[in-house]
């Protein structure tokens, strides 16, 4: 199905998160990464975007000479959020592809100090910038672009596209009710009655305003699947506002590009920038979202580790992994050609 300017709507996948259960307490096992001057180098045509989204409402600018976490009974104190959701768009304009490569946030990885921890501490600790080195020695490919969302700009995104439109089961809307979501923020499309009225409200489609459609997507705990169900709603929110998106405009687009500008925490990525990244998605408009994620099946073993769920993960099948998916580019190029 076509796709327009995934490379900005995306971020709304960066709520995207998947957790498994909890292990016994081990050490885990060493973590070898490329050293960062002998990453591959990219492959013509691609280009590479790190959409992340803090756990926060409000997120904070972390300053660049910010000190690390301060402890508070014995747990962390993270001033600046944790990029709970980490997603890598990339375009390739030779191949014609729109690629989605998401990481688990629980992930352990080897950090800039030499330790080892969980990815989504990342940006908390060592910044933006670090993050995307890290994310580029552990798979192999150079990722230097990035946008840092909260909840509150993703919120605001989805209200300045007109907001979304979600089929929810019965255990969707029970939830939602349970949590009180905003009077008015999701309305039934056939109906039009509020979610917070009283009554009994069938499974069917509701019309969500963006606050809400962000609650809807950090659902875990209703009709079960988990952080995996989470995922799945994420990219239900995803894929309905991408669809309405099909038919917009260039200048339409360029509004939209100002918007994402004004509605983001940190970016490396200038105006000038952005448009080109806009440019190359609207070229890539008919194209399919190819998905993946890191690690795949087989490659993670869930652990706990300072005292804290993680997930160990071999990166060696994570970077085999990557690049069969990167360089499937070839394959379509000469499919074509022959």
């Amino acid at each position: 199905m076509a796709r327009k300017l995934l490379s900005i709507l995306l971020a709304l996948c960066l709520l995207l998160s998947t957790g498994l259960a909890l292990a016994a307490e081990r050490t885990p096992k060493p973590i070898q990464t490329i050293p960062y001057e002998e990453i591959s180098p990219t492959v013509e045509g691609q280009h590479h975007y790190l959409l992340l989204c803090t756990d926060l409402w409000k997120g904070k600018v972390r300053p660049a000479d910010a000190p690390p976490p301060t402890q508070e009974n014995g747990k962390r104190r993270d001033l600046y959020g944790n990029t709970d959701g980490i997603v890598l768009v990339t375009l390739d304009t030779r191949a014609h592809r729109i690629m989605l490569t998401s990481f688990i946030r629980d992930a352990l990885i080897k950090k800039p100090n030499d330790g080892i921890g969980r990815i989504n501490y990342v940006y908390n600790d060592y910044g933006p910038e670090a993050l995307c080195k890290v994310i580029s020695q552990h798979i192999d490919v150079k990722v230097e672009d990035y946008l840092l969302f909260d909840f509150t700009q993703i919120a605001n995104i989805v209200d300045y596209l007109g907001g979304v439109d979600i089929e929810l089961n019965a255990s969707e809307i029970e939830y939602l009710r349970r949590y009180a979501v905003p009077a008015g923020s999701v309305r039934s499309v056939e109906t039009g009655a509020d979610l917070r009225s009283g009554g009994t409200h069938r499974p069917g489609l509701y019309h969500f305003k963006g606050h809400s459609a962000v609650i809807y997507m950090r659902i875990r705990k209703a009709g079960g699947g988990g952080d995996f169900m989470r995922t799945q709603r994420a990219r239900t929110v995803m894929s309905t506002l991408a669809d309405k998106c099909r038919e917009i405009t260039w200048e339409e687009a360029e509004a939209l590009v100002n918007n994402i500008m004004d509605n983001n925490t940190m970016t490396n990525i200038n105006l000038e920038g952005m448009l080109d990244a806009a440019r190359y998605a609207y070229s890539l408009r008919d194209c399919t979202i190819e998905e993946l994620r890191l690690p795949p099946d087989g490659a993670v073993t869930p652990i706990t580790f300072a005292a804290m769920a993680a997930q160990e993960v071999d990166w060696d099948i994570c970077r085999q992994s990557m690049a069969n998916y990167l360089q499937n580019s070839f394959l379509v190029i000469e499919d074509e050609e022959d």
